[in-house]
């Protein structure tokens, strides 16, 4: 692959989203990730540490149908997955600010984690490890 040694420092995501100000303005202001680049209403991309989030909005070529008609829209069940130091901390600053939570806290032997979503339905899941 030919890309920029810059962007083989990513691991890149794309979510289709149906308006990419709010978009940015979630992740940013919610999550803490920072805006990289914005090309209108068509896409941006946000970062957040070594993860680079594509928010394909409408007018994006990366939204556009399948050759047989399917539509790409947001949602679904793959999902990006961020690591915190405490998730009962992120769950309260979450909460009060309104982030839809999609189930309650589920704990296995690799931590614990929830799923929260973005304004148009796409998962993310925030994962506190376990004690090691």
């Amino acid at each position: 692959m030919n890309q920029p040694e810059s962007l083989r420092e990513f691991a890149h995501v794309r979510y289709q989203v149906t308006d990419v100000e709010r978009s940015i303005a979630f992740y940013r202001d919610k999550l803490g990730f920072a805006l990289q680049m914005q090309a209108g209403s068509a896409f941006a991309a946000v970062l957040l540490g070594k993860l680079r989030l594509i928010l394909g909005g409408p007018g994006s070529s990366g939204s556009r149908a399948m050759p047989d008609g399917r539509q790409q829209v947001p949602g679904g069940w793959n999902r990006i997955l961020i690591y915190v130091d405490d998730l009962d901390a992120e769950l309260r600053r979450l909460k009060e600010q309104g982030v839809p939570f999609r189930n309650t806290v589920e704990a296995g032997p690799g931590g614990k984690q929830i799923q929260i979503e973005d304004p148009d339905g796409n998962p993310i899941e925030l994962h506190e490890a376990a004690a090691r």
